[in-house]
């Protein structure tokens, strides 16, 4: 059962990771082709740089869920290394609970925004708002379970171990 949830988990982790790759791709080159646009005698693209912030967008919200499985967010680990491994435990229980719930309040508000945002379009390209928070929705969705899943794992094993390429741990 848990080798199927591992296999799961590195699949999911893989779809989103790949996305944020792509995200990121798509990001550097319409960026690069709009500062291309701007020297060269070639018509002008409008949607280019909707697409680069809609990409910036995808980036942003599906790589959460990863961040948040591989405690890749900005944090401050003070008490984790002053107050020993007990108050590690509890801090990082209640951080991680933290991170769930304000990840499904956010979860929550996306979708009602995608489902009150169906008649909206871009202005360039005339895409549904509505695709566009999609991604979003499936980003917090992700964040908001695996945050109360590494909150129950924390509280119950206790903190992970640090990676072995972790700058925190290079001090």
């Amino acid at each position: 059962m848990k080798q199927g949830i591992d296999r799961l988990v590195k699949l999911l982790t893989g779809v989103e990771l790949t996305i944020a790759c792509l995200a990121t791709v798509l990001i550097f080159v319409l960026i690069l082709f709009q500062a291309a646009q701007r020297y060269l005698p070639v018509p002008q693209i409008v949607w280019a740089g909707e697409v680069s912030q809609f990409g910036l967008i995808w980036l942003t919200f599906v790589a959460a869920g990863v961040l948040v499985t591989r405690n890749g967010h900005i944090a401050v680990q003070l008490i984790d290394t002053v107050g020993g491994p007990a108050l590690a435990r509890v801090v990082q229980t209640v951080a991680t609970a933290l991170v769930a719930v304000i990840s499904a309040a956010f979860t929550w508000a996306c979708w009602e925004l995608v489902t009150a945002a169906g008649f909206l379009t871009s202005p360039a390209l005339g895409l549904p708002m509505s695709w566009v928070y999609a991604i979003a929705l499936v980003g917090l969705v992700s964040a908001t379970v695996r945050a109360a899943v590494g909150a129950v794992l924390i509280a119950r094993f206790g903190p992970p171990p640090p990676e072995p390429d972790d700058p925190a741990t290079e001090a």
